[in-house]
Parts: structure tokens; C-alpha cells; sequence
């Protein structure tokens, strides 16, 4: 059994790891700065960062106060909450963009604009993050938090004195997550928000147009610059969830 499982996971360490070294041999390395340099090139990851950095910024906060009811407080349709909750992290990203447009796509000037690719990506991530930080509060020490009040801290002071500090590793790794599901959001973008060239074209929308176009070199730059920053943020995660283990 131990050589069947180390052989399956060589096996499959291999071929991943030629899928990731693939986009390497693809590259014209001799025209690359060229699109680096392009104006489609720079508007799609500024578009990206910009985003995903909105809606990083929404997404905390929201789930922080989400996940801190879920994990601390009981109170009526929480267990309902809970589904709604981890239900969409199942869902195709179409399936969200479609809701999306079925339930808020009538309101004028959010649809097919830079607004829609925000709300998407924040329905798409913001699940995922509530996750994370439900756990996390659900391995601080509630006795922690009763001691601080015992000793005169009101509520707010325990969660912001007691309770996130001891839940900052956690904390940490929802910021890279939503960062992550942000930045990579492709399926809910392209429905609600529209692959509109130079206008709601985020880096992985680029890639679809460019393809959908025949441009695969264009594609494949564009593809680098997301597999460098997806790498970037698994290490961020990595890094923050060891010390969250060994916490």
C-alpha cells in the first residue's frame, strides 16, 4: 500500500508540475515584454488589483462580524445561515454570475461595468472567508474571552483586545484567500460584469477574450502574471496556516 500511494503521488506530482511548466516552453520570451507592456496587458492587471483589493476590503470586515455570530452566539435560522453560507462554495462561478444578474441585474450602472466585476468577486470570495474565520474563532478559548470580562472589558473591547488578536493567523490567511478568489474570478465576472474588452477585462477575462480571439500569445502572458501571483498568495497562505497549525 505505501508504494501504490507514494507512486500515485509521484505520478500525479509529475504531471501537475508539467501542466505548471508547460506555460514556460509556450512563451515567445523574445516578444514578452512587449505585452507586458501593452495597454490591454497593464489596463487588465491594474483592473484585477484594483478589484481585488475593493473587494478584499469589503469581504473582511463582513465575514470577521459573519463568521464571530456563527461561531460565538446563538440566535434564530442560524443553522440556515450556515447553509446559505457554505453553500455557494459549491456552486460553478457561472451559477453565482447568473444569480447575480437575475436578482440585482436590473439596477442600472452596475451590470457590465467595473462595479459588477467588485459585487462578483466579493460573492465569491466572501464564503470562502467566512470558512476560514469560523474556524478560527472556533479554536479561541471562550474562557479567554470570559476572563476579560470578568476583569471589566465590555464586549467590543474582548473581541478587538481578546478575540482577533488570538485569531490573527486565521485572520491573516482569509485576507490571502479573498485577495486570491478575487484576483483569480473568472465564471461570475464573465456573466455579470461581461468580457468588455478594455473596460470589465480582468486577468483572467483577458485570457478567455484573447483565446476567444486566436491571440494565444497574448493568453499565455497573461496567464504567467495570474500563475505568478496564485504563487504568491499560496505561499502568503502557507505561511500564515503553518503557524496557525502550530498555534
Amino acid at each position: 500500500m505505501e508504494r501504490l500511494a507514494v507512486i500515485t503521488a509521484t505520478a500525479v506530482g509529475v504531471f501537475f508540475t508539467l501542466l505548471l511548466v508547460s506555460i514556460f516552453f509556450s512563451l515567445n520570451w523574445g516578444n514578452l515584454l512587449n505585452h507586458l507592456l501593452s495597454e490591454e496587458v497593464i489596463y487588465s492587471v491594474k483592473l484585477s488589483l484594483v478589484t481585488s483589493l475593493i473587494s478584499t476590503a469589503v469581504v473582511v470586515p463582513l465575514s470577521v462580524l459573519t463568521a464571530y455570530a456563527l461561531a460565538r452566539f446563538n440566535f434564530p435560522l442560524k443553522r440556515f445561515l450556515k447553509v446559505v453560507l457554505d453553500l455557494p462554495m459549491f456552486f460553478p462561478e457561472l451559477l453565482i454570475g447568473l444569480l447575480l444578474l437575475l436578482s440585482v441585474g436590473k439596477i442600472k450602472g452596475i451590470v457590465f461595468t467595473p462595479y459588477a466585476v467588485v459585487l462578483a468577486q466579493i460573492c465569491v470570495s466572501l464564503p470562502f472567508a467566512v470558512k476560514v474565520l469560523y474556524t478560527a474563532f472556533s479554536q479561541v478559548d471562550y474562557r479567554l474571552e470570559s476572563v476579560a470580562r470578568s476583569l471589566g472589558y465590555r464586549p467590543a473591547e474582548t473581541f478587538f483586545k481578546v478575540t482577533l488578536p488570538l485569531a490573527k493567523v486565521g485572520l491573516l490567511s482569509a485576507v490571502v484567500v479573498v485577495f486570491a478568489r478575487s484576483f483569480g474570478a473568472f465564471g461570475a465576472v464573465l456573466v455579470f460584469a461581461g468580457g468588455v474588452y478594455m473596460k470589465t477585462e480582468t486577468l483572467p477575462v483577458g485570457i478567455f477574450l484573447n483565446i476567444s480571439y486566436g491571440n494565444l500569445e497574448r493568453a499565455t502572458v497573461m496567464g504567467l502574471i495570474l500563475m505568478l501571483v496564485s504563487l504568491l498568495c499560496l505561499i502568503l497562505f502557507e505561511t500564515f496556516a503553518g503557524k496557525w497549525n502550530r498555534g
